[in-house]
């Protein structure tokens, strides 16, 4: 089994902002009308892709402590660090780039700090999903970036970033990190 985890801010509040990617993302690989059941102090579901079963999770505990929810799943299922999958807005990639990546550091991202805290490891498969860096003129911190709305120009590209970024997980189900990341690492992006 592969879990994929979304990070994101539960609530209506969050919903549609920068740092609420990965719930997104989650999202539209879940498709309308699964069921989620709440587990692990997160929404959780499971899908078939490409024949593999694939448990879905949105960690409802706050992006900061989005790992111990996410550790709660990887105990249960009793899974190493190379089954779990985390979904996540980067800041460091332009809005619309998906890169896939397998370890590292966290790059200031504290809900992914937050997962290899809880899980032990920083070694587990990441989609990281562009939102670029805040423009000069952009008078808050990279907290109040993150947590806005998308602007209108980026909500209308925003649908075909979602389907890239779940073709991208479905590609790891289908043909392993590998040949996944070797097809979506070097395809361009925009």
């Amino acid at each position: 089994m592969i879990l994929v985890a979304g990070l994101g801010n539960p609530g209506v509040r969050y919903a549609g902002n920068r740092h609420n990617l990965g719930f997104m993302v989650v999202d539209r690989l879940a498709g309308p009308g699964l069921v989620w059941r709440s587990q692990f102090s997160g929404e959780f579901a499971q899908v078939s892709l490409e024949g593999e079963r694939v448990g879905l999770l949105k960690p409802m505990t706050y992006m900061n402590e989005s790992g111990r929810s996410v550790a709660a799943a990887v105990r249960y299922f009793r899974m190493p660090a190379e089954a779990l999958l985390v979904v996540h807005d980067e800041l460091d990639l332009p809005f619309g780039e998906v890169r896939l990546k397998v370890g590292g550091g966290e790059a200031g991202h504290r809900g992914l700090r937050s997962v290899s805290q809880h899980i032990g490891t920083s070694d587990y498969g990441r989609v990281r999903v562009g939102i670029g860096h805040p423009s000069p003129e952009f008078a808050g911190s990279g907290a109040d970036y993150v947590l806005q709305a998308f602007p209108l120009d980026d909500r209308v590209a925003l649908d075909d970033v979602l389907n890239r970024a779940a073709d991208a997980v479905v590609r790891i189900a289908r043909s392993g990190w590998q040949a996944a990341m070797n097809h979506v690492n070097r395809r361009t992006q925009r």
